[in-house]
C-alpha cells in the first residue's frame, strides 16, 4: 500500500506545474527571464511583480524522457500593468532543452507524439499565416537533439 502512496504521489508531481517562491532553483537562463520581467515591473511606477501558479512547467518536450522546463510569462504579473507580459498575440514561452533556451510568442502551447518524434504544438498570432489575429494559425515544431535547435516547417499546401 505505501507503495502505491509513493506512486501516486510521483505521478501527481510530474504531471502538476512546478512553481516556487524561490526562483534560486530555477536554471540560470529562467532566472535571468523572471528578473528581467521583475525589472520591467519595478521600473513602472514602482510595480509589484508576482509569478503565478503555472508560470513553470516540468515536461518532456524532446521526448528523451527527461523532464525540460517552460516558462510561460501568462503566469507573471505586474501591479502596475495589466498586459505588460502579454497582448492580442499571446504570451512568451521559454523552452530550455539541453540548456539552450528558445523563445516563443504564444496563445498556448501542447506536446503530442508523432511517430518518434516528440511535437511542440502552439498556437500563434495569424500574422504567422499571413492574416490578423483572430485567424486560426498553429506551428509545429520537433526538437533536434544533435543541432540543438528546433525544426519546424513552412510546407506549402495544394
Amino acid at each position: 500500500m505505501r507503495f502505491l502512496a509513493a506512486l501516486a504521489a510521483s505521478w501527481l508531481a510530474l504531471i502538476t506545474p512546478a512553481w516556487s517562491a524561490d526562483i534560486s532553483e530555477l536554471p540560470i537562463q529562467l532566472q535571468e527571464k523572471i528578473e528581467a520581467a521583475r525589472q520591467a515591473c519595478t521600473e513602472l511606477d514602482n510595480g509589484a511583480f508576482h509569478l503565478e501558479w503555472g508560470a513553470v512547467d516540468r515536461v518532456d518536450l524532446d521526448g528523451d524522457l527527461y523532464h525540460d522546463w517552460v516558462l510561460n510569462e501568462r503566469g507573471f504579473s505586474c501591479s502596475a500593468a495589466a498586459s505588460l507580459y502579454c497582448g492580442t498575440g499571446g504570451c512568451m514561452s521559454h523552452f530550455l532543452v539541453e540548456d539552450v533556451l528558445h523563445s516563443l510568442l504564444n496563445q498556448g502551447w501542447g506536446l503530442a507524439d508523432l511517430g518518434p518524434n516528440r511535437v511542440l504544438l502552439a498556437d500563434v498570432h495569424g500574422s504567422q499565416c499571413g492574416d490578423i489575429n483572430p485567424t486560426p494559425c498553429v506551428t509545429a515544431s520537433t526538437w533536434d537533439s544533435e543541432e540543438k535547435q528546433w525544426r519546424t516547417t513552412d510546407a506549402e499546401w495544394e
